[in-house]
């Protein structure tokens, strides 16, 4: 007569439910990276869209400003270039260099 061991069906029955518990969270952590990285891709395009807008516009008004015939006063063009500035449109660096291109020392 053979004998049956009582703790293997329940240890695999454990074993079984542990695969699949681990399985199941390794998917939803998958999942969540997926929705993440979506999310950065669509900020990113957002940004793309929101900087761009910004410069059609800053292109636009240059061109009716030119239009419009005449040059603007010097004060006007460095707070419309500070404007641009505080709005990110300019880095840093560009800022720097529009005024200095606008004071003649560029």
């Amino acid at each position: 007569m053979m004998m049956r061991r009582r703790g293997a069906p329940l240890l695999r029955a454990a074993a079984g439910t542990a695969v699949i518990a681990g399985t199941a969270g390794a998917v939803r952590h998958r999942q969540e990276q997926k929705w993440d990285q979506q999310a950065t891709q669509q900020q990113q395009a957002d940004q793309a869209a929101m900087y761009e807008a910004q410069q059609a516009q800053a292109a636009a008004a240059q061109q009716a400003a030119a239009q419009q015939g005449g040059p603007r006063p010097l004060d006007e063009q460095l707070r419309e270039v500070a404007q641009l500035h505080q709005s990110g449109v300019l880095t840093d660096e560009e800022f720097a260099a529009a005024k200095a291109q606008l004071l003649g020392k560029g």
